[in-house]
């Protein structure tokens, strides 16, 4: 019998498509008028302050928290960092305190202490019941500075959704604090958050939150210094900023979405479901544009430190992403997020040609010819993108999209892997390496 005969796959190109871009020029002056802003009074020479930072791989995360931590010395305080992420890093002290410091944001290179214990005390409870849960360490200093990142979430939608809220309510809870929230979110809903965000301001003595903002290039483009007094009303309007700003993908009714890298670091879920328009959860599902048949992830981001939570919202995968998931970490973090089908491990083979065949083959198409196919580095990196000819039409119409490359075959190398992106594609909301000083 003869062999059967490879998989034709249909032509494609490279496009760039124009953003919403307004980054941040000077890091170090923006923190500090932002600050400088707030306050005319002194401090109480040698007052702590624990400075709450998440696991999220936010555009120069390290240099903000660097130069947050510089003003408050300024101001006569004693800064130190703890984690404020609930259940990541495998929900242990030292699973943490990695994930900071391969954020770049560690005792040398912070200046500043790190205590990543993972104890909490309870300081009050919801009319539904939950009891909420926070730092011990954050609840012993004289004062809390909150530093994240407000976007739309991947989970749910509300007024309020990722960002200072939720890392007061969840972040700071810890393991306990954060599956606790996440088991009554499912009978309650998420605007618990902004319930509990109430009590939590009234708790504890923050002395600011560090709302950031990012543009639809993933840079930094905003920091802005909010006293607790206006924290839930600012953010409520903060997160419709950032709503509007956000990259996509333009196109819809796409037969396959290939993800070439997925992890905690891009997204709490391992790609935004913002982006990709699928979610699979308990608190509900959703399918939206770009309305995706079926969605083949890569590879683990290295930043992802094994956590492959959200792969179970891929169809298909490779073996070697597989191998490189730390199961108890993967595990940890979706059970505490009520999520256990998001740990789910996709059908995998051992190469992109394997993988690629099996979604051919699960797409119900007569022919690959015409397939509307999409390409993308990350859902943090959209500039540019990979598409099939099918899409030529709608390219031409847009005047926000341009092709950047000629129509070509897909492209393998020996071991019948997918060519990486050229290097001048997608690298736009790269931060590895950034200087906390600059």
């Amino acid at each position: 019998m003869a062999p059967p005969k490879p998989v034709k796959y249909p032509y494609s190109a490279f496009v760039r498509q124009t953003l919403t871009c307004s980054p941040v020029k000077d890091i170090s002056d923006s923190v500090t008028a932002s600050i400088s802003s707030l306050f005319s009074r002194n401090f109480k020479h040698g007052e702590t302050v624990a400075v709450a930072v998440g696991s999220r791989g936010i555009d120069k995360i390290n240099s903000i928290v660097y130069h947050c931590v510089r003003y408050l010395e300024k101001m006569g305080l004693k800064p130190f960092i703890i984690p404020a992420m609930g259940s990541h890093g495998g929900a242990t002290a030292e699973g943490q305190r990695k994930v900071l410091e391969n954020l770049g944001i560690a005792g040398p290179e912070i200046g500043v202490p790190v205590f990543p214990d993972m104890e909490t005390e309870s300081i009050g409870k919801l009319p539904c019941g939950l009891n909420i849960h926070i730092s011990k360490r954050a609840l012993l200093a004289d004062h809390v500075v909150v530093i994240n990142r407000i976007k739309p979430h991947t989970k749910f939608r509300a007024e309020i959704e990722s960002g200072l809220c939720k890392m007061l309510t969840i972040g700071l809870g810890k393991e306990k604090g954060a599956t606790a929230f996440h088991n009554y979110a499912v009978r309650h809903g998420f605007g618990i958050i902004e319930e509990a965000a109430g009590i939590v301001l009234k708790k504890i003595r923050l002395l600011f939150g560090l709302a950031l903002i990012e543009d639809g290039y993933g840079n930094l483009s905003k920091i802005e210094a909010v006293l607790p007094s206006v924290l839930i009303s600012r953010e409520k309007e903060l997160l419709k900023e950032a709503g509007k700003m956000m990259g996509s993908i333009p196109f819809d009714s796409l037969d396959l979405l290939i993800v070439d890298f997925f992890g905690k670091d891009i997204s709490g879920i391992g790609m935004d479901s913002n982006i990709t328009g699928r979610h699979r959860d308990i608190v509900g599902d959703f399918y939206a544009s770009p309305h995706v048949k079926r969605i083949f992830v890569r590879d683990l981001s290295p930043g992802s430190d094994g956590n492959g939570n959200g792969i179970g919202l891929a169809d298909i995968t490779t073996t070697r992403l597989v191998n490189g998931l730390d199961m108890e970490k993967t595990y940890a973090n979706a059970i505490a997020a009520i999520s256990p089908e998001k740990a789910a491990i996709p059908v995998h083979f051992d190469t992109d040609r394997k993988c690629l065949d099996a979604c051919v083959k699960t797409l119900g198409l007569d022919s690959m010819e015409n397939a509307r196919i999409v390409r993308i580095k990350s859902t943090k990196n959209l500039e540019h993108i990979q598409v099939s000819k099918a899409l030529e039409s709608e390219i031409e119409s847009n005047p926000y999209i341009k092709r950047v490359s000629p129509w070509e075959p897909l492209r393998f190398d020996e071991k019948d892997n997918l060519l990486p992106f050229p290097e001048a594609q997608g690298e736009r909301t790269e931060t590895a390496g950034v200087s906390p000083a600059a």
